[in-house]
């Protein structure tokens, strides 16, 4: 069964996520547009981001066409091959950045490092982070989560290769998810790439659409 398509969009979900990830990116808070939000990010990589609430064609000409400034992108709720035959010249789907919006109902677990593994939690403005550490002192896993109201916004999860297959991952999600619970939420949004995904089904997260990515590099 593939996620959802268009009209199956939940535009609450998708707001949530967009303002938990500015959030806790720490970047100003999205702007509405006609089609959705714009994200001012300014990062090396990208100007800023637009996000549709409807993933049709027409809301995609129409963002697409408001857009002059290279590395400004596009964020669709929907196919990417069904995306690109929408797309102006310009403008390209970037399949690398192209994942799944995922939520679980969050839960506490209470649970523990591995052995030869350290864990350190701090909480600031609302963003909570977590980082495990090997017993040579190095960054093993990490990940950070906002939260905001009965939602927690888990990002940038990451686990070094040296260290994947050790639970690590999960200890940084259940950490960030017992952390969330505390503060009251109860939701958790992020969105995944096709590699994380598989990680956070064995969590019991749920994709609900896919995100297609599309870059302006005219």
């Amino acid at each position: 069964m593939h996620p959802a398509t268009a009209p199956e969009l939940d535009r609450e979900l998708i707001t949530d996520w967009v303002v938990g990830w500015a959030a806790s990116r720490g970047t100003p808070a999205p702007v509405e547009r006609p089609w959705g939000f714009y994200m001012d990010i300014r990062s090396e990589r990208l100007v800023g981001r637009h996000v549709l609430l409807h993933a049709d064609e027409a809301t995609v000409r129409a963002a697409a066409a408001a857009v002059t400034i290279p590395s400004t992108w596009l964020m669709v709720f929907a196919e990417p091959d069904r995306v690109a035959a929408w797309l102006p010249p310009g403008w390209e789907v970037d399949h690398a950045e192209t994942g799944h919006l995922m939520s679980v109902g969050l839960e506490t677990t209470d649970p523990v490092p591995p052995d030869g593994y350290t864990r350190t939690v701090e909480t600031s403005d609302g963003v909570t982070r977590v980082w495990v550490h090997a017993a040579s002192g190095e960054t093993a896993a990490a990940g950070q989560a906002s939260v905001l109201g009965r939602n927690a916004v888990m990002d940038r999860i990451r686990t070094e290769e040296a260290h994947r297959r050790r639970g690590l991952g999960g200890l940084v999600m259940r950490t960030l998810a017992d952390s969330a619970v505390a503060a009251g939420a109860t939701l958790g949004i992020l969105g995944a790439t096709p590699q994380g995904r598989a990680l956070y089904e064995t969590l019991g997260w749920k994709a609900h659409t896919i995100l297609t990515e599309c870059v302006y590099w005219p």
